[in-house]
């Protein structure tokens, strides 16, 4: 691969989950920003491919790695790479941001979730996360930021029926994020999370677009009168990022348009 020279990339930001969805609004936003991005995919490497175009199509610069969130075996590999793209695109040995953006989300009474499904959950939604962000954090600039996208299910506001597993690995999330937000801080790393409401994503299956009868009750819960879109939350993880709110650390943000409220 080629040295990309005369590069405007003033910071670098990795960004876990960029395909679709809240992943990619934020992988965009950050961009616009002056950053360049490697952001990450799983199953949806057309999504990635539309996340760099648009980018690219912006006059950003973007590039897209495959990776598990839920296989943790893969992430010194994945380390790697990243040092890679660093070196080879940008000619510098650290990022500046890391988004934690994978997962999924599935519905399942208490009675009903499976131990497989719990452990799922617990892989990618919490071990996932600390053990990637560990492994990457020799990378990680000082001074840098990183935001973990957490949810409301987590949050009185939010609680609901159904998601007593996903909602817990979330906690756990928030929590880790004001555990290293203390830890890093010796770094000047800030850590911060963003827990969305009711947003239209690929998540469930891609349920809103397969079921759109549910999204009137719910836009009818949320003050602010419709439910979320990725950019929504894709402008406030890039905002969370930025030198204006640098001196926010260790907080759980709730960027759900006043569901509940």
């Amino acid at each position: 691969m080629p040295i990309h020279e005369g590069t405007n990339v003033k910071t670098a930001a990795v960004v876990v989950g960029g395909s679709s969805g809240i992943g990619q609004a934020a992988a965009i936003r950050i961009a616009e920003r002056g950053a360049g991005v490697i952001l990450t995919y799983n199953s949806n490497p057309d999504g990635a491919k539309d996340t760099v175009a648009t980018i690219e199509g912006n006059g950003g610069e973007a590039v897209a790695l495959p990776l598990d969130v839920g296989r943790s075996a893969s992430f010194a590999d994945f380390a790697e790479q990243v040092v890679h793209e660093l070196d080879d695109r940008w000619q510098r040995p650290t990022f500046d941001y890391l988004v934690n953006n994978a997962g999924f989300g599935q519905m399942a009474m208490f009675e009903d979730t499976t131990e497989e499904l719990f452990d799922e959950f617990f892989r990618v939604i919490l071990k996932g996360p600390y053990f990637l962000t560990q492994r990457l954090l020799p990378r990680l600039a000082d001074g840098g930021a990183i935001v973990n996208t957490t949810s409301n299910s987590a949050l009185v506001t939010g609680l609901t029926a159904g998601y007593s597993a996903y909602a817990s690995m979330k906690g756990g999330l928030t929590v880790l994020t004001r555990c290293l937000a203390k830890e890093l801080s010796t770094r000047g790393i800030r850590v911060n999370s963003v827990a969305p409401g009711p947003t239209r994503t690929r998540l469930g299956n891609d349920a809103f677009a397969h079921h759109p009868e549910v999204i009137p009750p719910l836009a009818a819960q949320t003050a602010l009168g419709r439910i979320g879109e990725g950019d929504d939350i894709g402008k406030v993880i890039a905002a969370l990022l930025s030198d204006e709110l640098g001196w926010i650390t260790g907080e759980n943000v709730e960027a759900s348009g006043g569901f509940n409220l």
